[in-house]
């Protein structure tokens, strides 16, 4: 990819009336596989909708691909593939007839959008289903095709908006191993939209959590990992004076939390001190519990700020 950045926005506004949708989000996302993560409703399809301009932006930037969507949109959507959250197919067309039909609006010919969608209906799993209507289709079959018909013009980027709605646990983990496939075999740059934290753990290499339209953390996923408030929570039965007698003696801040556990700021780079110090006095704490990172807790963050307030 010749471009430096996938996705560029500088002041993205979005508001419905008085209700402020995204306030003023700046963003630059190289190519890769990105989660775009967040609760329901902090504005993450909107986001979505207005970078493929399918929804009117108030105000800001936008670059896709390296080129402005006010300028060069239609010409950039050409390299774009989106599967929404809803369901999008045709009532009546079978599968390959349904992604044929998406591969000639995006400009193909017929004959070569015939050939990829076959491809593209084997690469998804759905070849022995190519000739039944989509509306016999089951809930993951049709997640399946949304996938197919957004990769049939052979895009640059793809955005996937809850790929994993509605299914079970076993079909989740078979659409997360496909979309992984995207891009760690095809080169296809994905930005997976999904309130699921283990989704985009899973398969995603840069995060961005958004809250109430607001970007609260965008880094790559093994940085926010790193991360860790240098504490821990200690769950004891007893001795529970002689434990914070020796925290403080150390120099760590500890104190008794709400469920009965000592919590400890320790400041070490690891829990080893921490149970060198216990062991070394004989104290069998029942569990230690090291700091969440930084990615699960700013996702808490955001699920506690966001509450479903905002309309994505």
């Amino acid at each position: 990819m010749p471009e430096s950045f996938v996705i560029e926005t500088r002041g993205l506004l979005k508001s419905y009336g008085t209700q402020t949708v995204l306030n003023e989000v700046d963003l630059r996302l190289p190519a890769g596989a990105i989660g775009l993560l967040g609760p329901n409703g902090a504005g993450k399809s909107t986001f979505i909708k207005c970078l493929l301009q399918l929804e009117e932006k108030n105000s800001g930037e936008v670059k896709l691909l390296g080129k402005d969507i006010d300028r060069f949109g239609r010409e950039t959507r050409k390299r774009i593939g989106y599967a929404p959250e809803q369901d999008c197919h045709i009532p009546g067309m079978v599968g390959c007839e349904y992604v044929t039909y998406c591969g000639e609006l995006s400009g193909m010919p017929f004959e070569a959008a015939r050939q990829r969608a076959h491809e593209m209906l084997d690469f998804v799993g759905m070849g022995q289903e190519r000739y039944r209507k989509v509306d016999t289709y089951s809930t993951g079959m049709k997640q399946r095709i949304k996938i197919a018909q957004a990769l049939v013009h052979d895009p640059d980027l793809v955005f996937l908006d809850e790929p994993t709605n509605g299914l079970d646990p076993k079909g989740q983990a078979l659409i997360l191993e496909l979309i992984e496939r995207i891009w760690s075999e095809s080169g296809i740059s994905v930005v997976l939209s999904s309130h699921l934290l283990h989704d985009v753990d899973r398969i995603c290499d840069r995060i961005v959590i958004i809250a109430q339209g607001q970007i609260v953390a965008h880094d790559t996923l093994a940085a926010l990992k790193e991360r860790r408030r240098p504490e821990a929570e200690v769950v004891i039965s007893e001795n529970k004076d002689s434990l914070m007698r020796l925290f403080e003696e150390k120099d760590w801040s500890c104190s008794v939390m709400n469920n009965g556990n000592v919590k400890v700021v320790h400041g070490e780079r690891s829990l080893n001190p921490l149970i060198e110090v216990m062991r070394d006095a004989g104290i069998s704490p029942l569990e230690v519990k090291e700091s969440p990172n930084a990615l699960s807790e700013l996702f808490l963050q955001a699920l506690e700020t966001g509450n479903g307030k905002t309309s994505a």
